[in-house]
């Protein structure tokens, strides 16, 4: 008891010399039942097969992953079937470098304070679940493109910096339904930081070292993201270029060629002004975030450290990390976990959320009201939008916190079509439509998109001006999970809501002229 009356005192460190002694390596081999307390909360490492050494390796390089270790329940969790494979994935990921660096996290921080404040705009987007088989430079160089395409047409739309977050380099886990996919009997696919999703028992058998293989996989993502963003990729011109060739080339784009056009003419005032559209670095390189669903809590611990020279503890796996709506529990592990790390996180907000529900969630994961901290990201459907979400935002609002509104116009409108799983373009539109419908009306910021999108022409969302019908769905429809949006219909989303940041733009400087 002494022991763990010290915690306080001495921290981690201090309790695990306490509880070991000076010559715990070697004598102690099992870590049993250590118990300690942190701040009034039980703080438990219940027997996972560590030997002394392991558990030390796995924490002594940081406080932060003993810090965040609770015993609250957490939804969604692979059922491991070896512990010990467990705790070797967990000693062999805290081993390993963060993939972001705290620095970068506070930069997004204060980008999104931004957007929180009506100052800029925020766009989220990529595949609903990474695979470690499409991990490859072509096709995240498509997603890059298709997202910096989307970017240029919505920044010309508000006018206004666009925060450029993509779901990429983590988004390797994904939640179900029920453990047992009922079509086979086996296990259910998880994402590639769990299981394989090849039909078999042993492929679908949850394998920890697939954490592993996922951070591999997210560090060579990242390490690609980084020189597109900066290594001339991003360059405006260039990018206009593809816009121009999209207004060009599809059904979509004609509509939205007066936007190019001037987009055009602004290009050639800025040469015109002596600026070099070549050398200039706000116009050749961008920033890009990247974000994932922070679901296996093994991963996002194994990932979290404490910067030395403030002490802040931030999950260094991405720059963002959000739940969703099946782990948003207020009393639940993930909750828990983000409300202790200092990255911008997001938070889903379904049609079952009540305003007192989403209020209490807010103020457990921003309590000091910190602008751009937390996003919150609706995803209503587009029948229950205009309903469900104007009390929710007026009872945050009311209470003051300086929260991000985004819209998931996605998971809200899925729907079974001859056994395939799709989205119909129309409906992700109308819960746009709805979602800015609410804000104008509320005189609040629509303050993002959050999309799941793929740069290639894949076959998997309806509608849209490529018309997909029901029978073309089987002609490319790739996704590990759910449905995604293809280039074209993504970008002539953003062409589409450029046109509604115009008129929210318009309306605003209406309001300030009277």
């Amino acid at each position: 008891m002494v022991a763990l009356m010290c915690l306080a005192e001495t921290g981690t460190r201090g309790l695990l010399g306490a509880v070991f002694g000076p010559t715990a390596t070697g004598e102690t081999t099992y870590a049993r039942q250590l118990v300690g307390l942190l701040n009034g909360e039980m703080l438990v490492l219940a027997d996972r097969g560590f030997d002394s050494n392991s558990f030390l390796g796995a924490v002594a390089g940081t406080d932060a992953q003993f810090l965040v270790r609770r015993t609250l329940p957490a939804r969604q969790q692979p059922s491991w079937p070896d512990q010990g494979e467990l705790a070797a994935a967990f000693a062999e990921l805290s081993g390993l470098p963060p993939l972001v660096t705290a620095p970068e996290v506070r930069s997004l921080t204060d980008r999104l304070a931004m957007v929180a404040r009506g100052e800029a705009f925020l766009l989220q987007g990529g595949d609903c679940a990474e695979t470690f088989a499409a991990n490859t430079a072509n096709k995240i160089r498509d997603k890059v493109k298709t997202l910096l395409q989307m970017a240029v047409a919505l920044t010309y739309g508000a006018s206004t910096p666009v925060v450029k977050v993509a779901r990429i380099a983590g988004q390797y886990a994904k939640p179900r339904s029920a453990d047992i996919e009922s079509s086979t009997g086996l296990p259910s696919y998880r994402g590639d930081a769990v299981n394989d999703i090849a039909a078999t028992p042993e492929a679908r058998r949850p394998d920890p070292k697939r954490m592993v293989a996922a951070y591999h996989q997210s560090a060579a993502a990242l390490n690609l993201v980084r020189a597109f963003a900066t290594g001339g990729f991003a360059d405006l011109s260039k990018v206009h270029e593809w816009n121009k060739a999209f207004v060009r080339d599809s059904a979509a784009g004609r509509r939205y060629e007066l936007m190019a056009v001037d987009i055009e003419r602004a290009l050639a005032f800025m040469a015109a002004c002596g600026i070099d559209l070549e050398r200039t670095a706000a116009l050749t390189g961008v920033e890009i975030f990247t974000s994932h669903e922070g679901l296996l809590m093994e991963y996002e611990r194994a990932l979290t450290r404490t910067e030395e020279s403030t002490g802040e503890v931030y999950d260094l796996s991405a720059h963002m990390i959000w739940i969703g709506e099946r782990t948003r529990d207020l009393d639940g592990a993930h909750v828990d976990f983000l409300s202790r790390v200092g990255n911008p996180i997001g938070c889903k907000v379904g049609p079952t959320a009540s305003p007192d529900d989403v209020l209490a969630l807010t103020e457990r994961l921003n309590p000091e009201h910190i602008p751009g901290r937390l996003t919150l990201i609706a995803r209503m459907g587009a029948k229950r939008v205009r309903d469900v979400l104007p009390p929710i935002i007026d009872k945050v609002n009311a209470a003051g916190h300086p929260v991000v509104w985004s819209c998931d116009p996605m998971h809200g409108n899925t729907q079974d079509v001859s056994g395939i799983k799709t989205r119909h373009f129309d409906d992700v539109l109308d819960e746009v439509f709805g979602f800015f419908e609410v804000h104008r009306g509320l005189g609040t910021h629509p303050g993002g998109l959050h999309i799941e999108l793929t740069g290639e022409n894949v076959t998997e969302c309806l509608g849209g001006a490529e018309q997909i019908g029901e029978a073309d769905l089987g002609g490319r429809y790739e996704t590990a999970c759910d449905p995604r949006l293809n280039t074209g219909q993504a970008l002539e989303l953003a062409f589409l809501v450029a046109e509604m940041l115009q008129q929210t733009r318009a309306d605003r400087d209406a309001r300030h002229h009277r």
